[in-house]
C-alpha cells in the first residue's frame, strides 16, 4: 500500500526525517534511510530545515523514491513565490513523488543566512489551495496544465501546544478545506496538552501524526522551552537527560515510552531524530516495530 492508501485505511503509521546534508554527498543519507527501509512507512525530508542551507528536498526526495522509499516531500512558503511552489508541485509530480508536507517555513533570521530575503509569496493555506487546483488540472491562475493532472496526498503541519490553541484549530480547518489529509504535529513531550488538543479537534476528521523529537541532552530541553513556541519539556524529562549516564539509552526510552503512550491517541508518529539518524531503529526495537 502507498503512504495515501495506509492512511485511508486507518493504519497507524509511523514516519521518520531526514535531513539533506550540507553537501552533495548524499551516501551516508541513504545509508540512513536503509536502516528503517522495512520499518516505517514514509521518510520526511526536510527543507533547508531552520532556514540552514542544505540540498534540495525535492532532489532528496527524487532519490529516495529512485532507491525505492515512499517520501514525503517538505516543501516551504519561505524561499520561493509562487511561480517556483507550482513548478516544484509539478516537477515532483514528474518524478511520481505523491506524498507533500506544506509547510509556511522558518524566518530566514533563524539561520545562516540571516540576511537572505524570505519571500513567503503564498501561506500553508494558499499553497495546498494552488496543490489542489493543480490536482484538478489547472494552474492557480486558471491555466490549464497539458496532459494528466498530478496526483497528491497532501499534508500540513499543527502545533498541538500553540497558546492560544484557537488559532491553530482555525488554520487546521482552513488547511482541511484545502485539501489537507494528514497533519504531522510538533514535537510533543506533554501528554495531557496532546490530550486537550484532541479533544478540542475531535469534530475535525483527519489523521493526526503525533511529533517526536528525540532528546539530545538537558541543555537541549531547555533550549526547546526557552525558544521553541508551543512546545515544553517537563522538567523530570530534562532531570532524566541530566542524569543519563548513556544520553542515547536515556533519550531511547524517553521517546519509546512517550510513543507507546501516544499511540492510542492518535493515527501515527512521526521520529524527528535531528541528527541522530542513527538512533531511529533502536527507538523501533524498543517498541517492536
Amino acid at each position: 500500500m502507498t503512504f495515501k492508501e495506509k492512511l485511508q485505511s486507518g493504519k497507524f503509521v509511523v514516519t521518520s526525517e531526514i535531513g539533506p546534508p550540507k553537501g552533495i554527498e548524499v551516501k551516508q543519507l541513504l545509508e540512513d534511510a536503509e536502516l528503517i527501509r522495512t520499518r516505517v512507512d514514509a521518510i520526511n525530508v526536510t527543507d533547508s530545515q531552520s532556514s540552514v542551507m542544505r540540498l534540495g528536498s525535492l532532489v532528496v526526495s527524487g532519490l529516495l523514491k529512485k532507491h525505492g522509499f515512499e517520501p514525503i516531500y517538505q516543501l516551504t512558503c519561505r524561499d520561493r513565490n509562487r511561480l517556483a511552489l507550482q513548478s516544484d508541485l509539478l516537477s515532483a509530480a514528474a518524478l511520481a513523488i505523491e506524498n507533500v508536507l506544506i509547510l509556511t517555513g522558518d524566518h530566514t533570521t533563524l539561520g545562516d543566512h540571516p540576511e537572505a530575503k524570505p519571500v513567503f509569496d503564498l501561506d500553508s493555506v494558499q499553497l495546498l489551495q494552488v496543490a489542489r487546483k493543480l490536482m484538478e488540472g489547472s494552474d492557480m491562475n486558471g491555466n490549464k496544465l497539458t496532459g494528466p493532472a498530478p496526483k497528491f496526498c497532501l499534508g500540513a503541519v499543527v502545533n498541538p501546544g500553540a497558546d492560544p490553541l484557537e488559532p491553530q484549530i482555525m488554520k487546521m480547518e482552513k488547511k482541511i478545506s484545502a485539501g489537507a489529509e494528514f497533519f504531522q504535529t510538533q514535537a510533543i513531550y506533554d501528554l495531557k496538552v496532546f490530550e486537550d488538543f484532541l479533544n478540542k479537534t475531535k469534530h475535525l476528521k483527519v489523521r493526526i501524526i503525533a511529533g517526536i523529537v528525540l532528546l539530545k541532552s538537558a541543555g537541549m530541553a531547555r533550549y526547546i522551552n526557552e525558544n521553541v513556541a508551543g512546545v515544553f519539556v517537563p522538567d523530570n524529562l530534562i532531570k532524566k537527560m541530566e542524569g543519563a549516564k548513556d544520553k542515547v539509552v536515556t533519550s531511547v526510552e524517553i521517546a519509546s515510552r512517550l510513543i507507546k503512550e501516544l499511540k492510542p491517541m492518535c493515527g501515527g508518529i512521526h521520529i524527528m531524530p535531528i541528527g541522530w539518524d542513527k538512533v531511529v531503529p533502536r527507538v523501533l526495537d524498543a517498541l517492536a516495530l
